[in-house]
């Protein structure tokens, strides 16, 4: 189906600012306030949600926009975290979202090559070292990790990041790690992946699909999530559905469709992305 056409993508575009950012700042994923104009982020993972590729108008204006950032020739924002490294948490935050829609951007991909250095030193022993990951990291920037998102790569980010650039071996070990990681994937879900949600038909379920479908852009992805593939097998009704449930629309992952105001949009939005999840763990 082409939700690209839709009420919610139509709006979505419609607050696009003309150098191609959304809002005043580019940082944040949390689920969007009625309050407050999207930012960035949160509107470029809806587009993308909704199917929108770098062929589309509005990607391509903020790809060019953060490619431009990269480049050092504008800043994407003012916004500021004294926690972090915030120039270079900057700089991740660009290249990840540039990979996801252009993945051999050359700036994007040369920045992607500091962390798989770093995350093959860390792996180099068979199992996850921090010390080697320490050495490795001040190695790379030439500084200590100043903050949480330095000090563990488990993130949005780094998972994007690292996807196509690790050798077989270590995305191997990468992947067993993140899967059995007490706290998940930050940003996107806050429990250990190898562990499946209580309900199928909750907010969680919707959660826990968002960081499967990180992990699903692994090459090595298939041979390590066949417990996945069982769990939504198990749970297709009788009809050849699935349904998360109306507490899955969160504004982030779902809705697809303008209104779920019908079960049928809800199945069917559930529907589309689980076949699309499936495709990729079976390829």
């Amino acid at each position: 189906m082409n939700h690209k056409e839709g009420k919610l993508a139509e709006k979505i575009i419609e607050l696009q600012n003309d150098d191609g950012t959304w809002g005043q700042v580019f940082h944040s994923l949390s689920q969007p306030n009625k309050r407050y104009l999207l930012t960035t982020e949160q509107a470029l993972r809806r587009l993308k949600g909704l199917g929108f590729t770098i062929k589309d108008t509005p990607i391509r204006k903020a790809v060019d926009c953060m490619t431009s950032c990269l480049h050092g020739e504008r800043k994407i924002d003012n916004y500021w975290e004294k926690t972090h490294n915030w120039e270079l948490f900057t700089q991740l935050m660009l290249s990840t979202w540039v990979r996801i829609f252009e993945p051999d951007n050359e700036l994007a991909l040369k920045f992607s090559k500091h962390w798989s250095n770093i995350i093959e030193k860390a792996f180099e022993s068979g199992t996850y070292n921090d010390d080697a990951y320490l050495k490795a990291y001040i190695c790379e920037f030439s500084s200590k990790p100043k903050g949480s998102r330095e000090l563990d790569f488990s993130d949005f980010y780094h998972i994007h990041l690292l996807q196509g650039v690790l050798s077989e071996k270590v995305e191997n070990q990468l992947l067993d790690y993140i899967i059995s990681k007490q706290y998940g994937i930050f940003y996107v879900y806050n429990k250990p992946l190898n562990e499946l949600p209580n309900a199928f038909a909750s907010k969680e379920a919707s959660q826990y699909l968002s960081a499967i479908e990180i992990l699903s852009g692994y090459k090595l992805a298939n041979g390590k999530l066949g417990f996945i593939v069982d769990w939504l097998e198990n749970n297709i009704d009788e009809n050849g559905q699935w349904d998360l449930g109306t507490k899955a629309n969160d504004n982030v992952y779902f809705p697809l469709s303008d209104s779920w105001k019908k079960a049928e949009y809800r199945k069917s939005d559930c529907t589309e992305r689980i076949t699309t999840i499936l495709q990729k763990l079976n390829s």
